[in-house]
């Protein structure tokens, strides 16, 4: 049966268009106002959300998302206080896909089982977890397929040939293409390398690729935008909301608009892909 997420990518499809998906921590910078951002994002623009899962040790993010996890972490967020986050979402937005991302550790100690049901309950349509390799599947993978949700996994710079099949085995709603090696939020991407490496995904596989790390404007979202089926842009989200809060690290009248206006510019730039390929 079709998620949310496939439902999405066949909507963008049918539009000639390519998407934009935001990632939010969870938390961040409190629980109130997190969920106002999130519940704003699909007006802004967000075809898919990524909703971060707070962890003490966030081995793949780099400043701007540690420090987002940070602020998530000491405003009491918890793994139950995001899934209740989900399933308030829900009652006002029953089709824009919500995508956890995270760390298995959580999710283990939370109980897998545990986690997958209330997960589906909630309305999480997919899972991005970092730091489980396809070797070890069968421990989140597979029971969430088997439950409904799409388990996305992560394509890199030095995923060769070999390894590839492995990585798309059991992968579902998309591939996430980490355009640079290395840590998020920490280079620019080099655009025709992405292309072409987007290209060579494509002839490995029929499931959308969305590229993120290193996208910071519109300007280098639509530049994604001209190859790929998605464009995932979070440290400069999670930036922006930084720079919105007061000395102490609390939200401002300012902190919401600071998100969604920069989300209004990125949706605008991968927007403009479209019109580019059209006139071409």
């Amino acid at each position: 049966m079709p998620t949310r997420i496939d439902r999405r990518f066949r909507a963008l499809k049918d539009e000639g268009r390519a998407g934009l998906v935001t990632f939010t921590m969870a938390g961040d910078p409190d629980g109130p106002v997190a969920l106002e951002i999130l519940k704003a994002l699909p007006a802004a623009g967000a075809d898919v959300i990524e909703l971060g899962m707070c962890f003490t040790d966030p081995m793949a993010d780099g400043p701007a998302v540690q420090a987002a996890g940070l602020r998530a972490l000491a405003s009491g967020s918890t793994l139950d206080q995001t899934l209740a986050m989900v399933a308030e979402f829900r009652r006002g937005d029953d089709t824009t896909p919500i995508v956890l991302m995270g760390y298995y550790n959580p999710i283990y100690i939370h109980g897998v089982e545990r986690f997958i049901r209330e997960a589906k309950e909630a309305g999480v349509d997919g899972l991005i977890v970092v730091d489980l390799p396809p070797e070890e599947d069968a421990e989140l993978c597979i029971p969430a397929g088997q439950a409904g949700m799409n388990f996305i996994r992560l394509a890199t710079p030095t995923t060769d040939a070999a390894r590839l099949p492995a990585v798309l085995e059991n992968t579902s709603g998309f591939i996430y293409y980490v355009s640079i090696a290395g840590i998020t939020g920490t280079a620019a991407p080099d655009y025709r390398s992405v292309a072409s490496a987007v290209q060579r995904l494509k002839a490995a596989t029929t499931l959308p690729i969305a590229v993120g790390f290193g996208v910071r404007s519109a300007e280098s979202a639509a530049m994604i935008a001209e190859s790929a089926d998605a464009v995932v842009v979070g440290s400069a989200i999670v930036e922006a909301l930084r720079l919105s809060l007061d000395a102490e690290g609390r939200a401002t009248s300012r902190t919401v608009t600071a998100v969604t206006d920069l989300v209004r510019d990125l949706a605008a730039g991968v927007r403009s892909a479209a019109r580019v390929k059209e006139q071409a």
